[in-house]
């Protein structure tokens, strides 16, 4: 017999994600139209998460995420959260591509390997977990920075120093503002010997359930192998597991009912 499922968790968990950011103040009677509770059930929902600290509520009767759920997740590292629920699907991927796979995540403008699992079959892949590398550059770092605001991303185009590290490194603010154009409207990034001349990489973002990027995934080969046909049966590997992964950490719960 399966556990049953407790519909208050459920139903304050639906209210907690249906903000749409930290910042964002919302009515009752919106948080009932975004999750589908009445107004009334919202609103005893939202007392006694107000009581708990998980929300503050304003003068005007509005709501917006407390700083407890800010004090329960600092500490968190996304890197090691899909370590630990997803390694079987990024072993079985480097396995079935048959060499390297990443996850990376941006710290302060860098990409940092959080992982690293497989071995270069054709060519060794010098990284390794802890180590970054430039985003500008790389396709986990290319994906990363297609999930940032447009703010964010003005602000990184234009404080970067973008150094040529092989002749086909894209080193232009208008060319890496095209290149992150293109990663969004094709939803996965390339690195065609860009940081190394001897290696190409797949990059594919990991979203949350906003539709933004917590992290990356990539597949790293052998230059040689880069073609059309390669490039799309990797992506679409990659695209596959980086939704499996998504799913793993941001379980995607139910409407609930009134």
């Amino acid at each position: 017999m399966a556990t049953p499922k407790n519909l208050s968790v459920q139903k304050a968990f639906a209210l907690l994600r249906s903000f749409h950011g930290t910042a964002e103040w919302v009515t009752n009677a919106e948080l009932s139209r975004r999750t589908g509770l009445s107004e009334a059930c919202a609103h005893r929902m939202m007392k006694t998460l107000e009581e708990l600290g998980a929300v503050v509520r304003d003068k005007r009767g509005c709501y917006r995420p407390g700083m407890i759920l800010a004090t329960l997740s600092k500490d968190i590292a996304i890197g090691d959260l899909i370590r630990a629920t997803s390694e079987d699907i990024l072993t079985k991927l480097a396995h079935r591509l048959g060499g390297v796979v990443h996850v990376g995540v941006l710290e302060n403008n860098m990409v940092t390997y959080a992982i690293k699992i497989g071995e270069g079959a054709r060519v060794p892949i010098p990284s390794r977990v802890g180590a970054q590398q430039e985003a500008y550059c790389s396709a986990l770092g290319k994906s990363l920075l297609a999930g940032l605001p447009a703010e964010r991303l003005e602000d990184f185009l234009y404080d970067g120093d973008f150094i040529a590290l092989t002749p086909q490194t894209i080193t232009t603010v208008g060319g890496l503002r095209s290149e992150i154009s293109a990663v969004r409207q094709r939803g996965y990034a390339l690195d065609s010997r860009e940081i190394f001349q001897n290696i190409c990489c797949v990059g594919a973002p990991v979203r949350d359930p906003s539709g933004g990027t917590a992290a990356a995934i990539s597949f790293a080969d052998d230059a040689g192998n880069f073609c059309r046909a390669w490039e799309e049966e990797v992506a679409g590997q990659l695209l596959s597991a980086a939704d499996a992964i998504s799913q793993k950490i941001f379980p995607v719960y139910e409407r609930v009912s009134h």
